[in-house]
């Protein structure tokens, strides 16, 4: 039998638990990563548990601190393997559902989109790290300073790049649910049956299409660009692929789409980007290891 809860454990936990999905949520825009996030958080809280908790005045700001620390140490690791990873790298999908991840102030749809977290690959590290903990997490300049070991203004440059960086990913056009759905809806019937002119119709003309196999699973080993490209790579699709046995809708990092469960017996995701022109773009995620918690 187990015995009681240690008081100085059931104190971490009490105080700890609360934050872990803001802690989490931002330990998954720093790395792309929901598995490596609830990593970071874990390594975290057990810091936590070996601290003079009493001599923390803000467990909130600790903890922040020390996820972005750590998240800034695994992101070294990570730009080596993105260096090797083979074709297009893709965050990890975060459905609607997923009640982990912290939708932070300004609401997941903007948060922690696929094209913002994109862009937020092209930043330094500490790049990213000013932009989410101000413009995310709407912390003052002095706490970033604090956090990153900085001066205020060199944090406040550091954010105005990354600002000026992932100003284009920032959504300019929105579609009400329902409307994300039908076009989702549409495009799933015409890109599993092979309907070309279906396609060239969704698509917009400039649209791009990444999938991220990881070498794990077939996908493009390059992102397609143009609609009628992407619409001639799915007519083809079609024709060679047998139909996935489960289908389901899905929210994905803010966006329209759906979770199949394909031939070969493993989910994928597919998330769409949509423009007054159309889709502009298609997230095709089936690299294994990064779709552990789809069910």
């Amino acid at each position: 039998m187990t015995g009681p809860v240690p008081p100085a454990a059931s104190d971490a936990a009490a105080r700890f638990e609360p934050l872990r999905r803001r802690l989490v949520g931002l330990a998954y825009r720093m790395l792309g990563s929901r598995a490596e996030a609830e990593d970071i958080v874990q390594d975290a809280y057990l810091r936590w548990h070996g601290t003079d908790r009493e001599a923390v005045e803000d467990a909130g700001a600790f903890l922040k601190r020390v996820v972005t620390r750590l998240c800034l140490d695994r992101l070294k690791a990570a730009r080596t393997r993105r260096e090797t990873y083979v074709g297009p790298w893709l965050p990890e999908p975060v459905l609607a559902e997923d009640v982990l991840i912290d939708a932070g102030p300004s609401g997941i749809a903007h948060d922690v989109g696929v094209a913002l977290m994109l862009a937020l690959e092209r930043l330094s590290p500490l790049e990213r790290a000013a932009f989410l903990l101000h413009d995310v997490f709407e912390l003052g300049f002095d706490e970033v300073a604090r956090i990153l070991d900085r001066d205020p203004s060199a944090c406040r440059q550091l954010a105005v790049r990354a600002r000026d960086h992932v100003a284009a990913a920032r959504p300019r056009f929105t579609v009400s649910e329902s409307e994300g759905r039908r076009i989702a809806d549409a495009f799933l019937a015409a890109s599993r049956g092979g309907d070309l002119a279906a396609l060239q119709s969704m698509l917009a003309a400039d649209a791009v299409l990444h999938t991220d196999g990881g070498g794990k699973r077939s996908s493009a080993l390059n992102r397609v660009f143009g609609g009628d490209k992407i619409a001639r790579f799915f007519a083809g699709l079609a024709r060679k692929n047998r139909p996935p046995s489960a289908v389901r809708p899905a929210t994905i990092n803010g966006l329209p789409g759906f979770v199949t469960i394909e031939a070969d017996g493993v989910p994928q995701t597919t998330a769409l980007e949509i423009g007054p022109a159309g889709i502009t773009a298609v997230y095709i995620v089936r690299n294994p290891d990064k779709l552990g918690h789809i069910r």
